[in-house]
């Protein structure tokens, strides 16, 4: 094992960037769902994972919205997890720029969805950061759920929540990458 490996695995920086790590999946789903609870208090209809969108693919998106958002499109929307601690991310000079590199893979994989839906990619960095064209759709509906709810504290709350379910999945993801038994296990 390469050291800079060994280094990762010892101070649970593997468990952030590997693929199989337990708990991935989960925060990807905690995030969407917040996401999909902030469109249904903003009373807009959407549905989770569609299919039928692409003809030819099993691509699909984490949502769409059912009526039109801008331009009299409908959004499609898929979230995405990066981590600045990964080595395809670490020669950038900015901690925003996993999210942003996220985001347009994102917007490169989903380039051929049909024209009559526009894309957004919500790429969050494990390390806080959201990319910038997620942070003006999550300001948006912030503002339509406050605009319904008559309290102007909801675009922070929006971010609050997606702050804490972050953490909150660090903390598991880091939690599960030490093994029982081994130097760095606190329970025994």
């Amino acid at each position: 094992m390469r050291l800079n490996s060994l280094r990762c695995h010892i101070w649970g920086q593997h468990a952030f960037v590997c693929k199989h790590a337990p708990g991935r999946t989960q925060r990807h789903h905690a995030l969407n769902d917040v996401i999909v609870r902030s469109f249904a208090s903003a009373g807009i209809p959407i549905s989770k994972e569609p299919s039928g969108i692409y003809c030819d693919s099993v691509k699909r998106p984490d949502g769409i919205t059912l009526v039109p958002w801008h331009s009299g499109q409908a959004m499609a929307w898929d979230v995405t997890v990066a981590t600045t601690l990964a080595d395809s991310y670490l020669p950038a000079s900015s901690v925003t720029a996993a999210a942003e590199a996220a985001a347009s893979r994102k917007e490169a994989k989903y380039a051929d969805l049909l024209a009559s839906f526009s894309f957004q990619p919500s790429a969050v960095d494990t390390l806080g950061p959201i990319n910038d064209s997620a942070i003006d759709f999550l300001r948006e509906l912030g503002r339509m759920i406050s605009a319904k709810v008559q309290d102007e504290r909801h675009i922070a709350f929006l971010f609050q929540r997606l702050s804490v379910i972050v953490q909150r999945f660090n903390s598991i993801i880091l939690h599960d990458s030490f093994s029982p038994g081994s130097d760095l296990w606190p329970f025994e």
